[in-house]
């Protein structure tokens, strides 16, 4: 990873940043608000295992230092008329030659179907690809989840195939993977 990463960056309507100490209270609410929103595709995200505020504090300061020490990058995206929390995004090292990142998302519940989670992954790229040194990010989504398969190739990814039946849900039905890819060159011919 080269330089130094940015605290925040921001987008048309959104601030995109680092989780930090002292979000737990925002946290919490978000992870209760949207708990029954996430179950069916996302049952193993960070925000279902919150069940009280200082659980949400803890996690909040294990991303923050996750963060600092470069292990991982979970990232709130929120509005910047209103402030109000719109999505996450979970930037994570997948190989190290050639440098590969997966990126994952949700929306919350009240944001769900407007365009922040597209946008929010397109700065995301920039993120990844200009400051982490990226030469490849890959997208895996429950092969149901039309909806984080649009969001995938709204921004470029190329859909190179499905895992079949490797993913139990939680109402316990087997569904796949799919997986996407987008390489450094395809994003550069994109936003040059």
């Amino acid at each position: 990873m080269t330089g130094g990463l940015p605290a925040h960056f921001e987008t048309e309507r959104l601030i995109i940043r680092a989780y930090q100490p002292d979000d737990g209270p925002m946290y919490f609410d978000v992870a209760r608000k949207n708990r029954e929103h996430l179950r069916p595709y996302e049952a193993g995200n960070v925000l279902m295992t919150i069940e009280t505020p200082a659980q949400a504090e803890k996690v909040v300061r294990d991303l923050h230092t996750y963060w600092v020490n470069r292990q991982c990058y979970f990232l709130g995206a929120f509005e910047k008329d209103t402030g109000a929390f719109a999505a996450q995004l979970y930037i994570g090292g997948f190989k190290l030659d050639p440098p590969e990142y997966i990126i994952g998302y949700i929306a919350d519940r009240d944001h769900e179907g407007r365009g922040y989670v597209t946008e929010a992954v397109r700065a995301a790229l920039a993120f990844i690809f200009q400051h982490l040194g990226a030469h490849r990010v890959r997208i895996h989504c429950d092969e149901t989840n039309l909806r984080s398969q649009r969001v995938a190739e709204r921004c470029g990814f190329v859909k190179e195939g499905l895992s079949r039946e490797d993913t139990r849900n939680p109402d316990g039905l087997l569904t796949g993977t799919a997986v996407y890819g987008l390489l450094r060159r395809e994003y550069e011919r994109e936003h040059a």
